[in-house]
């Protein structure tokens, strides 16, 4: 794995933050959806955010840092 520089990793941090933001939110909104379709459809975006994060904090977790 290659180490990375404290400026990516920092963009890494906000990428997951971002994502974290975004399912929270849709899973928000297919919480007060009425339509069931829209719901699980909204519902499955949500996952998809969530499987982006831990995509994201594994590759974040295994990389390095140069100093």
């Amino acid at each position: 794995m290659t180490r990375l520089t404290t400026k990516e990793l920092a963009f890494i941090e906000d990428e997951i933050r971002a994502e974290e933001i975004a399912a929270k939110t849709i899973n928000w909104c297919a919480s007060l959806c009425k339509d069931e379709e829209l719901r699980n459809t909204l519902e499955q975006i949500a996952e998809n955010h969530q499987l982006k994060i831990a995509e994201l904090a594994q590759y974040f977790n295994k990389s390095g840092m140069i100093q």
